[in-house]
Protein backbone atom coordinates (compact mmCIF):
# COMPACT_ATOMS: atom_id res chain seq x y z
CA UNK A 1 0.00 0.00 0.00
CA UNK A 2 0.80 3.64 -0.76
CA UNK A 3 1.55 6.24 2.38
CA UNK A 4 1.41 9.55 1.97
CA UNK A 5 2.80 11.74 5.07
CA UNK A 6 2.15 15.81 4.80
CA UNK A 7 4.75 17.92 7.65
CA UNK A 8 3.35 21.19 7.74
CA UNK A 9 1.87 23.80 10.17
CA UNK A 10 -2.22 23.49 10.80
CA UNK A 11 -3.91 26.45 11.83
CA UNK A 12 -7.45 27.65 12.87
CA UNK A 13 -8.52 30.68 10.56
CA UNK A 14 -11.05 33.59 11.26
CA UNK A 15 -12.18 34.84 7.56
CA UNK A 16 -13.24 38.80 7.51
CA UNK A 17 -15.03 39.62 4.51
CA UNK A 18 -14.79 43.76 4.24
CA UNK A 19 -15.91 46.47 1.92
CA UNK A 20 -12.34 47.55 1.89
CA UNK A 21 -9.14 47.54 3.55
CA UNK A 22 -9.42 49.55 6.86
CA UNK A 23 -6.81 52.02 7.41
CA UNK A 24 -4.74 52.67 10.72
CA UNK A 25 -7.31 53.39 13.36
CA UNK A 26 -10.47 53.37 11.31
CA UNK A 27 -13.24 51.54 12.61
CA UNK A 28 -14.73 49.20 9.89
CA UNK A 29 -17.98 46.76 9.75
CA UNK A 30 -17.24 43.00 8.12
CA UNK A 31 -20.24 41.96 5.99
CA UNK A 32 -19.37 37.92 6.91
CA UNK A 33 -17.30 36.33 9.06
CA UNK A 34 -16.42 32.88 8.80
CA UNK A 35 -14.15 30.24 10.52
CA UNK A 36 -12.24 26.96 8.93
CA UNK A 37 -8.97 24.92 9.47
CA UNK A 38 -6.08 26.26 7.23
CA UNK A 39 -2.44 25.31 6.79
CA UNK A 40 -0.80 24.21 3.56
CA UNK A 41 -0.54 20.36 4.03
CA UNK A 42 -4.32 20.05 6.19
CA UNK A 43 -5.57 21.90 2.84
CA UNK A 44 -3.90 19.83 0.57
CA UNK A 45 -5.06 16.56 2.57
CA UNK A 46 -8.76 17.71 2.81
CA UNK A 47 -8.82 18.22 -1.07
CA UNK A 48 -6.76 14.72 -1.90
CA UNK A 49 -9.62 12.72 0.53
CA UNK A 50 -11.84 14.16 -2.02
CA UNK A 51 -10.22 12.79 -5.00
CA UNK A 52 -9.27 9.51 -3.45
CA UNK A 53 -12.72 8.95 -2.32
CA UNK A 54 -14.38 10.07 -5.41
CA UNK A 55 -16.95 7.50 -7.02
CA UNK A 56 -17.41 7.41 -10.53
CA UNK A 57 -21.46 6.49 -11.32
CA UNK A 58 -21.58 3.32 -12.89
CA UNK A 59 -23.37 4.89 -15.70
CA UNK A 60 -20.46 7.40 -16.26
CA UNK A 61 -17.70 6.87 -18.51
CA UNK A 62 -14.93 9.13 -17.24
CA UNK A 63 -12.12 9.74 -20.17
CA UNK A 64 -8.57 7.72 -19.61
CA UNK A 65 -6.77 10.40 -19.93
CA UNK A 66 -8.21 11.88 -16.86
CA UNK A 67 -6.22 10.71 -13.33
CA UNK A 68 -8.44 8.23 -11.26
CA UNK A 69 -8.80 7.90 -8.11
CA UNK A 70 -6.28 5.38 -6.73
CA UNK A 71 -7.08 1.41 -6.15
CA UNK A 72 -5.90 0.78 -3.29
CA UNK A 73 -6.43 4.38 -2.24
CA UNK A 74 -3.26 5.51 -0.35
CA UNK A 75 -3.66 6.29 2.92
CA UNK A 76 -3.29 9.76 4.34
CA UNK A 77 -1.23 10.83 7.37
CA UNK A 78 -0.31 14.26 9.10
CA UNK A 79 2.25 15.21 10.91
CA UNK A 80 1.77 19.01 12.47
CA UNK A 81 2.27 20.46 15.43
CA UNK A 82 -1.02 20.55 17.65
CA UNK A 83 -1.71 21.60 20.89
CA UNK A 84 -2.60 19.20 23.45
CA UNK A 85 -4.40 15.99 22.28
CA UNK A 86 -8.03 16.49 24.66
CA UNK A 87 -7.96 19.98 23.45
CA UNK A 88 -11.11 21.72 21.66
CA UNK A 89 -8.76 22.58 18.66
CA UNK A 90 -7.68 19.44 17.92
CA UNK A 91 -11.10 18.03 18.23
CA UNK A 92 -11.78 20.77 15.55
CA UNK A 93 -9.12 19.62 13.60
CA UNK A 94 -9.81 16.29 13.39
CA UNK A 95 -13.88 16.87 12.33
CA UNK A 96 -12.57 19.58 9.59
CA UNK A 97 -10.73 16.57 8.14
CA UNK A 98 -11.74 13.01 6.54
CA UNK A 99 -11.70 10.29 8.96
CA UNK A 100 -9.58 8.58 6.57
CA UNK A 101 -7.01 11.15 7.68
CA UNK A 102 -4.24 9.76 10.43
CA UNK A 103 -3.39 13.03 13.06
CA UNK A 104 -1.86 10.55 15.35
CA UNK A 105 1.43 10.77 14.61
CA UNK A 106 1.65 14.66 14.91
CA UNK A 107 3.53 16.33 17.65
CA UNK A 108 1.12 16.95 20.53
CA UNK A 109 2.27 20.05 22.80
CA UNK A 110 0.33 18.81 25.76
CA UNK A 111 0.78 21.99 27.75
CA UNK A 112 -0.84 24.44 25.26
CA UNK A 113 -4.53 24.62 24.65
CA UNK A 114 -4.62 27.20 21.39
CA UNK A 115 -3.92 26.53 17.97
CA UNK A 116 -1.45 28.11 15.86
CA UNK A 117 -4.61 30.64 14.79
CA UNK A 118 -4.65 33.00 11.56
CA UNK A 119 -6.30 36.23 11.13
CA UNK A 120 -7.46 36.88 7.56
CA UNK A 121 -8.90 40.89 6.48
CA UNK A 122 -10.26 40.10 2.87
CA UNK A 123 -11.25 43.16 0.91
CA UNK A 124 -14.27 42.58 -1.63
CA UNK A 125 -12.76 45.83 -3.50
CA UNK A 126 -9.54 44.73 -4.41
CA UNK A 127 -9.75 40.91 -3.50
CA UNK A 128 -6.62 41.59 -1.32
CA UNK A 129 -5.74 38.93 1.90
CA UNK A 130 -4.18 40.47 4.52
CA UNK A 131 -3.10 38.26 7.24
CA UNK A 132 -2.15 38.29 10.98
CA UNK A 133 -0.94 35.13 12.74
CA UNK A 134 -0.71 33.77 16.32
CA UNK A 135 1.63 30.66 16.77
CA UNK A 136 2.86 30.10 20.20
CA UNK A 137 3.48 26.05 19.53
CA UNK A 138 7.01 24.91 19.82
CA UNK A 139 7.94 24.00 16.59
CA UNK A 140 8.42 20.76 15.29
CA UNK A 141 12.16 19.94 15.71
CA UNK A 142 14.38 17.04 14.04
CA UNK A 143 13.55 14.69 17.25
CA UNK A 144 10.19 15.25 17.01
CA UNK A 145 9.86 14.20 13.38
CA UNK A 146 11.91 10.96 13.95
CA UNK A 147 9.85 10.28 16.59
CA UNK A 148 6.64 10.56 14.71
CA UNK A 149 8.07 9.28 11.50
CA UNK A 150 9.78 6.14 13.18
CA UNK A 151 6.23 4.98 14.30
CA UNK A 152 4.78 4.89 10.44
CA UNK A 153 8.42 3.42 8.88
CA UNK A 154 8.04 -0.08 10.97
CA UNK A 155 5.86 -1.18 7.82
CA UNK A 156 7.49 -2.04 4.74
CA UNK A 157 5.49 -0.18 2.38
CA UNK A 158 5.86 2.44 -0.12
CA UNK A 159 6.04 6.04 1.42
CA UNK A 160 5.88 9.66 -0.07
CA UNK A 161 6.37 12.40 2.72
CA UNK A 162 5.93 15.96 1.46
CA UNK A 163 6.79 19.06 3.49
CA UNK A 164 6.06 22.55 3.47
CA UNK A 165 8.83 23.97 3.54
CA UNK A 166 9.17 25.67 6.80
CA UNK A 167 12.25 26.57 8.60
CA UNK A 168 14.35 24.95 5.94
CA UNK A 169 17.24 23.99 7.80
CA UNK A 170 15.36 21.21 10.14
CA UNK A 171 13.31 20.31 7.31
CA UNK A 172 16.45 19.39 5.87
CA UNK A 173 17.74 17.43 8.12
CA UNK A 174 14.35 15.84 8.25
CA UNK A 175 14.18 14.68 4.82
CA UNK A 176 18.19 13.43 5.04
CA UNK A 177 16.78 11.09 7.64
CA UNK A 178 13.84 10.10 5.31
CA UNK A 179 16.66 9.10 3.14
CA UNK A 180 18.93 7.53 5.67
CA UNK A 181 15.76 5.68 7.06
CA UNK A 182 13.60 4.90 3.91
CA UNK A 183 16.34 5.27 0.79
CA UNK A 184 12.78 4.57 -1.44
CA UNK A 185 10.74 7.01 -0.71
CA UNK A 186 9.50 10.08 -2.63
CA UNK A 187 10.23 13.43 -1.19
CA UNK A 188 8.39 16.41 -2.48
CA UNK A 189 8.75 19.96 -1.16
CA UNK A 190 7.12 23.29 -1.29
CA UNK A 191 9.81 26.42 -2.02
CA UNK A 192 7.19 29.69 -1.70
CA UNK A 193 8.23 32.42 0.22
CA UNK A 194 10.50 34.46 -1.16
CA UNK A 195 11.72 35.96 1.99
CA UNK A 196 12.67 32.52 3.78
CA UNK A 197 16.11 31.63 3.65
CA UNK A 198 17.63 28.11 2.59
CA UNK A 199 14.38 27.14 0.38
CA UNK A 200 17.00 25.65 -2.63
CA UNK A 201 18.63 23.34 -0.55
CA UNK A 202 15.83 21.89 0.43
CA UNK A 203 15.06 21.55 -3.78
CA UNK A 204 18.24 20.14 -4.37
CA UNK A 205 17.56 17.18 -1.48
CA UNK A 206 13.59 16.59 -3.03
CA UNK A 207 12.64 14.64 -6.16
CA UNK A 208 9.66 16.98 -6.47
CA UNK A 209 9.36 20.32 -5.86
CA UNK A 210 6.31 22.75 -5.90
CA UNK A 211 7.72 26.72 -6.94
CA UNK A 212 5.39 29.38 -6.02
CA UNK A 213 4.91 32.45 -8.15
CA UNK A 214 5.77 35.04 -5.83
CA UNK A 215 8.77 33.05 -5.10
CA UNK A 216 9.70 32.72 -8.38
CA UNK A 217 9.35 36.08 -9.28
CA UNK A 218 11.77 37.34 -6.43
CA UNK A 219 14.16 36.13 -7.89
CA UNK A 220 13.79 37.52 -11.49
CA UNK A 221 11.76 35.29 -13.31
CA UNK A 222 9.15 35.93 -15.74
CA UNK A 223 7.08 32.50 -16.48
CA UNK A 224 6.52 29.75 -14.98
CA UNK A 225 8.51 27.50 -17.37
CA UNK A 226 11.79 29.97 -17.22
CA UNK A 227 11.61 29.01 -13.26
CA UNK A 228 11.39 25.19 -13.76
CA UNK A 229 13.87 24.89 -16.38
CA UNK A 230 16.42 27.03 -14.65
CA UNK A 231 16.01 25.81 -10.98
CA UNK A 232 16.71 22.08 -12.33
CA UNK A 233 20.17 23.16 -13.40
CA UNK A 234 20.24 25.13 -10.55
CA UNK A 235 19.52 22.42 -8.16
CA UNK A 236 20.70 19.64 -10.34
CA UNK A 237 22.31 17.03 -8.19
CA UNK A 238 23.83 13.70 -8.96
CA UNK A 239 20.42 11.03 -7.79
CA UNK A 240 19.46 7.55 -8.25
CA UNK A 241 16.80 6.69 -10.98
CA UNK A 242 14.00 6.60 -8.75
CA UNK A 243 12.24 2.66 -8.51
CA UNK A 244 8.98 2.62 -11.17
CA UNK A 245 6.55 2.32 -8.41
CA UNK A 246 7.32 5.76 -6.75
CA UNK A 247 5.50 7.48 -10.15
CA UNK A 248 8.37 10.06 -10.35
CA UNK A 249 11.44 11.17 -12.54
CA UNK A 250 13.99 11.52 -10.49
CA UNK A 251 13.64 15.04 -10.28
CA UNK A 252 10.42 17.07 -10.97
CA UNK A 253 10.53 21.06 -11.01
CA UNK A 254 6.67 22.45 -11.05
CA UNK A 255 5.78 26.36 -10.99
CA UNK A 256 2.24 27.47 -11.33
CA UNK A 257 1.67 31.37 -12.55
CA UNK A 258 -1.83 32.01 -11.63
CA UNK A 259 -4.12 33.17 -14.53
CA UNK A 260 -0.86 31.72 -16.51
CA UNK A 261 -0.98 28.11 -15.82
CA UNK A 262 1.40 26.16 -15.09
CA UNK A 263 4.85 24.33 -16.23
CA UNK A 264 7.01 21.45 -15.09
CA UNK A 265 10.29 19.94 -16.49
CA UNK A 266 12.62 17.09 -15.54
CA UNK A 267 16.25 17.11 -17.22
CA UNK A 268 15.39 14.57 -19.04
CA UNK A 269 12.78 16.69 -20.98
CA UNK A 270 13.82 19.36 -24.05
CA UNK A 271 11.61 21.87 -22.74
CA UNK A 272 8.70 22.06 -20.43
CA UNK A 273 5.65 21.04 -20.45
CA UNK A 274 2.68 23.92 -19.87
CA UNK A 275 -0.71 24.16 -19.13
CA UNK A 276 -3.54 26.60 -19.35
CA UNK A 277 -5.21 27.54 -16.35
CA UNK A 278 -8.75 27.31 -16.49
CA UNK A 279 -10.24 30.30 -17.67
CA UNK A 280 -12.51 31.99 -15.41
CA UNK A 281 -14.97 34.82 -15.99
CA UNK A 282 -14.81 38.26 -14.13
CA UNK A 283 -16.50 38.70 -11.15
CA UNK A 284 -16.30 34.69 -10.95
CA UNK A 285 -13.53 34.61 -8.29
CA UNK A 286 -14.84 34.05 -4.86
CA UNK A 287 -11.79 32.99 -2.73
CA UNK A 288 -7.94 32.59 -3.28
CA UNK A 289 -7.07 31.04 -0.33
CA UNK A 290 -5.84 27.67 -0.62
CA UNK A 291 -5.30 27.63 -4.29
CA UNK A 292 -1.77 26.69 -4.21
CA UNK A 293 -3.16 23.61 -1.74
CA UNK A 294 -5.24 22.71 -4.24
CA UNK A 295 -3.05 22.40 -7.01
CA UNK A 296 -0.60 20.50 -5.02
CA UNK A 297 -3.56 18.14 -3.99
CA UNK A 298 -4.28 17.74 -7.67
CA UNK A 299 -0.58 17.01 -8.86
CA UNK A 300 -0.27 14.33 -5.89
CA UNK A 301 -3.80 12.72 -6.58
CA UNK A 302 -2.04 12.31 -10.01
CA UNK A 303 1.26 10.81 -9.06
CA UNK A 304 -0.39 8.47 -6.52
CA UNK A 305 -2.37 7.13 -9.47
CA UNK A 306 -0.48 6.49 -12.62
CA UNK A 307 2.60 5.15 -13.77
CA UNK A 308 5.30 6.80 -15.24
CA UNK A 309 4.93 8.02 -18.53
CA UNK A 310 5.87 11.59 -19.88
CA UNK A 311 2.31 11.53 -20.99
CA UNK A 312 0.64 10.95 -17.49
CA UNK A 313 2.85 13.72 -16.44
CA UNK A 314 0.98 16.08 -18.95
CA UNK A 315 -2.84 14.59 -17.69
CA UNK A 316 -1.83 15.50 -13.89
CA UNK A 317 -0.54 19.29 -14.49
CA UNK A 318 -3.67 19.80 -16.63
CA UNK A 319 -6.20 18.11 -13.99
CA UNK A 320 -4.21 19.92 -11.14
CA UNK A 321 -4.72 23.31 -13.09
CA UNK A 322 -8.35 22.74 -13.52
CA UNK A 323 -9.41 21.67 -9.94
CA UNK A 324 -6.99 24.77 -8.51
CA UNK A 325 -9.79 27.21 -11.03
CA UNK A 326 -12.85 25.32 -9.72
CA UNK A 327 -11.42 26.27 -6.43
CA UNK A 328 -11.42 29.58 -6.52
CA UNK A 329 -14.99 30.29 -7.60
CA UNK A 330 -16.15 28.96 -4.13
CA UNK A 331 -15.50 29.30 -0.30
CA UNK A 332 -13.21 26.71 0.89
CA UNK A 333 -13.20 23.00 -0.35
CA UNK A 334 -16.29 21.86 0.04
CA UNK A 335 -17.36 19.61 -3.59
CA UNK A 336 -14.06 19.93 -5.79
CA UNK A 337 -13.86 16.17 -6.74
CA UNK A 338 -17.36 16.25 -7.93
CA UNK A 339 -17.03 18.90 -9.88
CA UNK A 340 -13.76 18.48 -11.59
CA UNK A 341 -14.58 14.91 -12.30
CA UNK A 342 -17.81 16.31 -14.12
CA UNK A 343 -15.76 18.37 -16.09
CA UNK A 344 -14.24 15.70 -17.19
CA UNK A 345 -14.93 15.79 -21.00
CA UNK A 346 -13.67 18.84 -21.19
CA UNK A 347 -10.31 18.30 -19.88
CA UNK A 348 -10.08 15.50 -22.50
CA UNK A 349 -10.23 18.08 -25.32
CA UNK A 350 -7.50 20.23 -23.56
CA UNK A 351 -4.87 17.28 -22.93
CA UNK A 352 -5.73 15.56 -26.69
CA UNK A 353 -5.02 19.19 -28.09
CA UNK A 354 -1.36 19.23 -26.04
CA UNK A 355 -0.69 15.59 -27.05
Amino acid sequence: MKHLVVVGACYLDTILTVPHYPGEDEKLRATSISHRRGGNGPNTLEVLAQLLHHKIPDNTRHPTTIPQPASPRPSLHLISTLPSKQSQAVSNIASSLDPTVDIDHSIFRESHTEPASSYIVRSSTSGSRTIVNYNDLPEMTEHDFQSAAEQLLSDAETWWFHFEGRIPEVTLRCIRYVRERCPEATVSVEVEKPQREGLEDLARAADVVFYSRSWAAARGYTSAAECVKEQAVRTRRDTRQMPRHAGTPSMLSICTWGEHGAALYAPAWQEPVEAPALEIADGKVVDTIGAGDTFIAGMLHGFLSVQERFADFVRILVFANELAGLKVMREGFDGLAEDVYRRATDLERVILGME
